[in-house]
């Protein structure tokens, strides 16, 4: 069976996900109508929905490894035998790269677990159906804008009511006839999606619901959308609530930077993360950008001078790299077997910075006292008044090589190893498999 967005996509119920405890099934996969008839079986299969999120090809690495291949700008280097994370690093992508396949794959079977739930809401308990929907709607419109990151030209592109977007998908996939069929949508359609589903899942969701999705990671996710639009009032105002919600549930940063990293449980710091252990789980950041003596691959990805001279001296993050088989690592990413931050509260203090910087307020915080909270903690002085570029200059060091690269590349429209943040090479190509399947309704991107 072909694994597409118009095929029937079976739904999982892998119960092994982000550290809920279940009764294990005998089966990965079963029939809706068994999966979806109980309060017990759909919560079940939103476990599902985690597991698969958590998959490598999505949030259990390769969409922060890709993020940060496509902004390499010298500063790192793919090393790595593996010539698909290669084409990626190169801007050279083919459209049978199984690495780009993958994720699109495996992020639409996501889409279309929540999309199951969501048709099944009415038989979860009254008490639950909130959270239930609003995990749902999370992790849908989480998936709609990783994939348009990669997938569609930049918001900041202009041309979002022509530009091509993705296939909006927003019904169970349960038999193919012509209206599983669906043409690509535009950007601008794509990111009205996406904020409805946000919208919506904060609304739903309550404030702390431990490792799962949570009204603060659900307002964090809006910002950093509001943010790729050039919204900063709506990027402001939604860091603030994810920062005053998370605060609230007794969130607060790390007391140092290297303590944010490489944790068996789950930081203070993390507003949404995947969970990992020797059991369970899939940090493929570890796996590349690690090296043997800590259970890595050979090194794959390196850490470049040009990157190093970033910092100043006294900059703990600075300190947080490390040598090792033959070059420079991120200790970010240096212990096997521990959870994979996805957001952290130290980039909404950032966001909030940078959006009342260019709107010219103050909510919730000065820029400089929040730029301030994320220096003094790297082991520099708090600053009295800070520029655009000084904040901008935070964030990179702060978010360095966690996901954020590319799409703070393409958002503030800087260059690539060469190439414009808008170029037809910084955009993943639709895999191949999916417009032939299509029968040519899904439209391949320019250059490709």
């Amino acid at each position: 069976m072909k694994r597409n967005i118009i095929a029937i996509t079976l739904l999982s119920v892998i119960v092994a996900s982000c550290g809920k405890k279940l009764d294990l099934l005998p089966q990965q996969s079963v029939a809706e109508e068994v999966a979806l008839n109980s309060d017990a079986n759909v919560k079940k299969v939103l476990n599902g929905a985690y597991d698969a999120v958590s998959d490598g090809d999505l949030y259990g690495g390769n969409l922060m490894l890709f993020a940060e291949l496509l902004a390499a700008n010298d500063e790192i280097r793919w090393e790595g035998t593996f010539n698909q994370p290669r084409e990626v690093w190169l801007k050279a992508m083919l459209t049978t790269n199984a690495y780009v396949r993958d994720t699109w794959l495996e992020a639409y079977d996501v889409i279309n677990i929540c999309n199951n739930i969501i048709s099944a809401i009415g038989v979860v308990n009254s008490a639950d159906q909130n959270r239930v929907k609003g995990e749902a709607l999370f992790l849908r419109g989480a998936m709609y804008f990783e994939l348009v990151k990669l997938f569609a030209k930049p918001y900041s592109a202009g041309n979002v009511s022509t530009n091509k977007g993705l296939p909006l998908i927003l019904a169970p996939t349960r038999g193919i006839d012509q209206s599983s069929y669906v043409q690509r949508s535009t950007v601008e359609q794509t990111y009205t999606q996406i904020i409805a589903d946000l919208t919506e899942a904060e609304s739903l969701l309550p404030n702390n619901n431990g490792v799962y999705a949570s009204k603060y990671a659900a307002a964090g996710m809006l910002s950093r959308v509001y943010l790729q639009m050039e919204n900063y009032p709506s990027a402001r105002d939604a860091a603030d609530r994810a920062i005053t919600v998370a605060t609230g549930a007794g969130k607060s940063l790390a007391g140092t930077y290297a303590a944010a990293f490489n944790n068996s449980s789950n930081s203070a710091e993390y507003l949404f993360a995947m969970q990992v252990s020797a059991q369970d789980g899939t940090n493929n950041m570890h796996l590349f950008w690690s090296i043997p003596a800590y259970g890595g691959r050979d090194g794959d990805v390196s850490i470049q001078a040009s990157h190093l001279a970033l910092y100043t001296a006294s900059d703990a993050r600075l300190a947080l790299f490390y040598t090792g088989a033959g070059d420079v690592r991120s200790g970010k990413w240096q212990q096997q077997y521990r959870i994979l931050p996805i957001m952290r509260l130290a980039e909404m203090y950032l966001t909030r910075a940078e959006a009342n910087f260019r709107a010219g307020t103050s909510v919730g915080a000065t820029p400089a006292q929040d730029v301030s909270r994320t220096r003094q903690r790297a082991g520099l002085s708090a600053v009295g008044t800070v520029t655009l570029a000084e904040i901008l200059a935070e964030r990179k060091l702060e978010l360095a090589h966690e996901g954020q690269g590319v799409h703070d590349l393409k958002r503030l429209k800087q260059s690539a190893d060469g190439f414009a943040y808008d170029a037809n090479e910084m955009v993943f190509p639709i895999p191949q498999r999916e417009v032939d399947a299509s029968r040519g309704v899904i439209a391949q991107n320019p250059g490709y």
